[in-house]
């Protein structure tokens, strides 16, 4: 009985991460892709599908002839969605780079600090969740607008005669990126920071390297997967943002998280909206999945 029931444990753990991969990301995928081939209906919801899951596999096959790739042709037609797309790259590439040169010298600190001074450090990381993050946007417009904290203290002490035009440019953006995900970054540098052995480092110096290159050859390549890790868990999040680029960068700001909203409530065109989703799910997943099919391989013939 503890066999069979060790048995049953044993392969649950193998199939729940597949089950919730199937569940909460290849069904929203498919039904995604699905609203993709179908045509701006005057209805609700309002598209006319292509196919219909009640048509059964035999259905959806002797339709496949039917499905239209129209959306996909309009998106490299109109010049608007490349831009966004490739504007979301850049800033989301931008604040990646910004939030690493500055995550990576506070979880060096926080891995070299006492280990009693460790969980409040890593505490004060992560305080910033227990608020929402809208609120945290929203503090951000009191802070950057032209009357703002900001603008005051500079005025104040007289770094600046007037006030600088930081809300509603790409500026406001990068900043509110970098002060949300840094927490995303910080944790994974940590974490693999904090597992390096000192006896490395100390090692090193005894041999007469320098401290700045025992850092460069021993513990910058041992947080390499960390430094990953938190590049990933920042880029990805920021390409499709909405929220940030909305309140802090105005009307005229350019991005794939905005265009998406546009084309789903203000023009209701689902079809082209879901053509767009999918597109920048398959620019996101399709590098990691090649990264991380290299990485493996790496591993192996390491070993």
């Amino acid at each position: 009985m503890n066999k069979l029931g060790s048995a049953i444990f044993s392969r649950l753990v193998i199939i729940l991460p597949y089950a919730w991969l199937l569940f909460f990301f290849l069904i929203p995928f498919f039904i995604v892709f699905r609203i993709s081939l179908s045509t701006t209906a005057i209805a609700q919801p309002p598209y006319e599908p292509v196919f219909a899951l009640a048509d059964g596999l035999s259905g959806i096959f002797a339709k496949i002839g039917q499905f239209s790739f129209a959306n996909y042709v309009w998106l490299t037609e109109d010049a608007l969605y490349m831009n966004a797309y490739l504007s979301s790259l850049w800033i989301a590439g931008v604040s990646t780079l910004v939030t690493l040169l500055i995550g990576y010298p506070i979880a060096y600190g926080m891995a070299q600090a006492p280990r009693t001074l460790r969980p409040t450090l890593l505490m004060l990381v992560i305080l910033p969740f227990w608020t929402s993050f809208l609120i945290r946007v929203y503090a951000w417009i009191a802070i950057l607008k032209p009357e703002g904290l900001l603008n005051q203290f500079l005025l104040g002490i007289g770094v600046i005669d007037q006030p600088l035009i930081i809300m509603n440019t790409n500026w406001a953006i990068y900043i509110g990126i970098v002060y949300s995900y840094l927490p995303f970054m910080v944790l994974p540098l940590y974490s693999a920071l904090e597992k390096m052995d000192n006896t490395l480092i100390e090692a090193a110096q005894d041999l007469g390297c320098p401290q700045i290159s025992a850092f460069w050859k021993i513990t910058f390549p041992l947080s390499i997967p960390g430094v990953v890790a938190g590049c990933m868990l920042v880029f990805i999040p920021a390409v499709g943002e909405f929220v940030i680029p909305d309140l802090l960068g105005g009307s005229q700001t350019l991005m794939i998280g905005k265009t998406l909203w546009n084309e789903f409530n203000a023009n209701r065109d689902w079809p082209v909206s879901a053509a767009v989703a999918t597109i920048l799910l398959l620019i996101l997943v399709v590098p990691i999945v090649f990264f991380q099919n290299a990485q493996a391989k790496a591993e192996e013939q390491g070993r």
